[in-house]
């Protein structure tokens, strides 16, 4: 008995997509390739939002290619398409081989640039520019290439070399583990800047400068003044020779000094934006990693509610399990009216425990409810990509059997998996259909593509 072909190798990813977009809307577009056995748009298991990618399963692996080849970077509602191979592995996405990073790019450059331009040096299995929360460019991005040839190859050539009139930074991606440990980390030691608030508004540059000289040489000492009154908006920089000086003064000074204003002098490093985002973004991950690590096995995610169900019925139907800390119906924050999920936080994990046990599936008025551990975004994450592993890489024997809860998948509306590929050997219009989107053959998509390469001086 000989086995079915690898499903798997012909999986795609697809991301950066629209908030509105289905998979019905995604079949539409890739059917014309080949014939697709599924289509999952990712989803939030609590709000049921889309969380931006989807996953794409065709019968043959040429026809993946050439969705890469084809459709990578087409725009839908508005968004463009970000496809590349699906890698189930996590260890291999994160392990830096052939993964490169790019800094100091134009703002003009984007994905579909980016990958057109490096795509000449070798395979590219992802590639992305960073953006903020606008879409604009962060001016920097990451390309994983198929080999560390490929990606060693693109840094001897384009490292220091001018991108749209840009000197660009090209060089092996450092995992954020070992970022922290290395030499650029520590360059936040070896810093002379320093910032300084609540200063008092009779401020000026040189008293802000004979409040620091006794620590050290100063380079400059400014104190920020409103543009249009002149006035202080007291707080200022001091810049000192070196890093000993920012040292003794933060250690000095910092909570410390009080002010005739009756404030505490704050002093600090001086950091730059990004830098402040990140330290801030860092706390905050902080903070949610020790939440959830507190609730951990003891909080219960409810869902299947009736609308009528408020926190004190809730309470009212688990408080036999153990002591309940807290419990909360989810509503619409316009309307008031619930969203039919909840939490219940007990005290004790083993309360938490009987309660799954005893009232999952129990019916409440007339519905049946789903109880089980709250999980935090990226454990539903991980959650649904197994689930899609578990279902791409089962026999595809009919129509698929979906575990529980069902995952929502999608295939051709009238035909199962196995019909698909007669479809297209019966409809010669379908067939024709498949030369994509720009109505091209392959080869001459791939010659247009060519020409939007940037080329580097």
């Amino acid at each position: 008995m000989t086995s079915g072909p690898n499903y798997s190798m012909a999986s795609l990813y697809v991301g950066d997509l629209s908030a509105n977009v289905t998979e019905a809307m995604l079949f539409e577009k890739f059917s014309t390739i080949g014939p697709v056995l599924s289509i999952r748009v990712c989803r939030d298991l609590l709000t049921r939002r889309s969380l931006g990618y989807a996953y794409v399963n065709f019968q043959e692996v040429s026809d993946a290619e050439k969705t890469i080849d084809r459709m990578n970077f087409d725009v839908l509602k508005d968004r463009p398409l970000r496809i590349m191979w699906s890698q189930r592995d996590p260890s291999l996405r994160k392990s830096g081989v052939g993964n490169v990073f790019i800094k100091n790019l134009d703002k003009s450059i984007d994905n579909s640039v980016m990958f057109d331009t490096f795509s000449t040096f070798g395979k590219i299995l992802s590639c992305k520019v960073a953006q903020d929360l606008h879409g604009l460019s962060k001016g920097y991005g990451f390309v994983h290439f198929a080999t560390e040839e490929a990606a060693n190859n693109a840094i001897n050539k384009v490292n220091g070399m001018l991108l749209n009139g840009k000197k660009v930074f090209v060089g092996k991606f450092v995992p954020k583990s070992e970022r922290q440990n290395s030499p650029f980390a520590e360059k936040s030691k070896h810093f002379t800047n320093v910032y300084v608030k609540y200063l008092t508004d009779d401020y000026d540059n040189q008293k802000l400068c004979q409040l620091f000289e006794s620590f050290g040489k100063i380079v400059s000492a400014k104190v920020m003044v409103d543009e249009k009154t002149g006035k202080s908006r007291c707080f200022g920089f001091v810049s000192f020779e070196s890093p000993e000086s920012a040292h003794n003064c933060i250690q000095e000074l910092n909570g410390k000094k009080e002010m005739s204003n009756g404030r505490t002098l704050y002093v600090s490093r001086a950091q730059k934006k990004a830098e402040r985002m990140q330290e801030l973004k860092k706390r905050f991950d902080e903070l949610r990693q020790k939440r959830i690590n507190r609730y951990k096995g003891i909080n219960l995610y409810v869902k299947n509610l009736e609308e009528s169900t408020d926190d004190k019925r809730l309470i009212q139907e688990f408080s036999a399990f153990g002591t309940i800390s807290s419990a909360k119906v989810m509503c619409d924050p316009n309307t008031g009216r619930s969203l039919g999920f909840g939490f219940v936080c007990f005290s004790k994990p083993e309360e938490s425990q009987k309660a799954i046990n005893e009232m999952n599936n129990r019916i409440i008025d007339t519905k049946p409810l789903y109880v089980s551990f709250a999980q935090s975004k990226e454990e539903r994450k991980a959650f649904l990509s197994q689930q899609f592993t578990k279902q791409s890489n089962a026999p595809m024997r009919g129509h698929p059997m979906p575990s529980h809860p069902p995952p929502p998948m999608v295939t051709h509306p009238h035909l199962i998996p196995a019909a698909a590929a007669m479809a297209y050997a019966a409809n010669p219009a379908l067939a024709m259909n498949a030369l994509g989107a720009h109505g091209l053959p392959s080869h001459s998509w791939t010659d247009f593509r060519r020409n939007r390469r940037l080329k580097f001086y």
